[in-house]
């Protein structure tokens, strides 16, 4: 049919995810992006608009891919923080396993770049990283946390999160990554005539 378009849309805003993934914003050149989505300059100008206009599309597209997860993960019951923090680290460390998609993290490599992107992809990236961190603070209410020690342990958790997009990226092994993991799931109690502590182990890695 005439005006139709000859491929497949998401697809082709799957690749340009991955591109920006992998490059970052400023080295996801438009050779990279056409190269990555499959599509010649006019027809991503056409459909996507500029690189900018890209961009956000692709960390949309990221955050409707990955987000569930870690709301499924972090939807409980959980018997304490160490727990929610060790369940949310899991889909983390599940992403950076698989093969299929680029080291890292969208939002994080995005983060590192911020002088880069426009002020409306810098609201976009500052916007999601909030919106995960509020998204802990609330698991970890439910979880028996109380006001400031959620607050802290969301930003933490949210750090090591970023700590571990990082590293991989860096070439650090799956075990270093576990490591750093399981250590920021061991979440300090409140002393009670003694000193305690609450420690969740995070589950076994899926092969």
């Amino acid at each position: 049919m005439a005006g139709r378009k000859q491929f497949d849309v998401d697809e082709a805003l799957r690749g340009a995810m991955h591109v920006f993934w992998r490059w970052g914003y400023s080295e996801a050149s438009i050779d990279r992006l056409t190269e990555g989505t499959g599509l010649g300059r006019s027809s991503l100008y056409g459909t996507f608009g500029d690189k900018s206009a890209l961009f956000r599309k692709s960390l949309e597209r990221y955050v409707q891919t990955y987000h569930p997860l870690y709301e499924h993960a972090l939807s409980g019951p959980h018997p304490g923080p160490s727990a929610v923090v060790a369940a949310y680290l899991r889909v983390t460390l599940n992403r950076i396993a698989d093969p299929a998609v680029p080291d890292g993290c969208l939002l994080t490599v995005s983060a590192t770049q911020f002088p880069a992107l426009d002020a409306e992809g810098q609201a976009m990236v500052r916007a999601m990283i909030d919106g995960v961190r509020a998204m802990l603070e609330q698991a970890l209410l439910a979880a028996g946390a109380d006001g400031q020690e959620a607050a802290e342990l969301a930003l933490c958790t949210l750090a090591t999160n970023k700590s571990l997009a990082v590293l991989s990226r860096a070439g650090f092994s799956n075990e270093d990554l576990e490591t750093v993991a399981a250590a920021a799931a061991r979440v300090p109690g409140k002393p009670s005539g003694g000193s305690s502590s609450r420690t969740a182990g995070l589950p076994g890695r899926h092969s």
